[in-house]
């Protein structure tokens, strides 16, 4: 049982979702900001515990708040994040993560989750996808990972793509992660002395030089479009949850759907006639 406790590492055990008036008054300014639009709530029920799968998008700025608030907000569903061993190492926000509902993204921590009949999020992609690399937009960097399939099997656990569209295009990338190295004095000295590169994973953490608005790291006031797929079943593989080809079986179906839905969110943007309305976005794009 002690080896049980020190493996779940941070992690709320008894978790009580923020109440609906903090969430609503938590992400009041973002719906101003982004003005998003949501597709697919009809797949979401908050009866079935489900894995999210999502992908992230530039600096991770549009990633999640806004999802997660409209599935509680419109159908009770508060969602528990797994997040990269990185949110847990900076002071003050751990704390602030834990409290949230955030976990550390485990083995040990998502099969608690799911025992406990949660409803849980994950990123495949990690920091490596927040880190994009220029020309990046809109892609799936999840290397070889499968692990988000196996525990999904293992537990008999329903998964549901959840896509965003606009998030890539808040930002525009100015430098790469290896030209920062190459080019700027800070980038040399992280290249020389080493003394970031375990924090980095071997400077895959780094992230490009990207500007939002104007020279400043505040995000364009792009429209965000969201879309939560159809819901992917694994119930029917879950005595082979230790094969990896029924693992990629799983993997390669939600990446088809992720993807499938990135391309008709594109398409929906490229004619929508309201993602250029309101006077602040007027103002911030002139």
């Amino acid at each position: 049982m002690a080896k049980d406790k020190k493996e779940l590492l941070d992690i709320e055990i008894d978790f009580t979702p923020p109440s609906i008036s903090f969430i609503k008054n938590l992400s009041k300014p973002l719906y101003a900001y982004f003005t998003p639009e949501f597709f697919g709530l009809e797949n979401l029920d908050v009866k079935k515990p489900t894995l999210y799968v999502a992908n992230h998008t530039i600096y991770g700025v549009t990633d999640g708040t806004l999802y997660v608030a409209e599935a509680y907000l419109k159908k009770g569903i508060y969602m528990r994040g797994l997040a990269d061993d990185m949110h847990f190492k900076i002071p003050g926000w751990k704390n602030i993560s834990t409290k949230l509902g955030f976990a550390r993204g485990s083995k040990e921590n998502c099969s608690l989750l799911m025992k406990q009949k949660q409803h849980i999020l994950v990123y495949p992609g990690g920091s490596r996808e927040v880190c994009k690399r220029k020309g990046e937009e809109y892609k799936l960097i999840w290397k070889d990972r499968t692990g988000f399939a196996r525990m999904a099997i293992q537990h008999g656990y329903d998964i549901i793509p959840i896509v965003n569209v606009g998030g890539d295009d808040a930002y525009d990338i100015v430098k790469n992660p290896e030209e920062i190295l190459d080019e700027t004095f800070l980038g040399k000295i992280l290249k020389k002395t080493g003394l970031a590169k375990g924090f980095l994973k071997n400077y895959e953490n780094l992230p490009p030089l990207a500007y939002g608005i104007g020279k400043t790291i505040f995000p364009k006031p792009v429209k965000l479009y969201y879309g939560y797929g159809e819901r992917i079943f694994t119930k029917a593989f879950k005595k082979d949850a230790e094969n990896k080809e029924v693992q990629w079986q799983i993997r390669n179906e939600v990446e088809l759907s992720m993807n499938k839905m990135m391309i008709q969110l594109l398409e929906y943007r490229a004619n929508d006639s309201t993602k250029f309305e309101g006077k602040h976005r007027e103002w911030f794009m002139k």
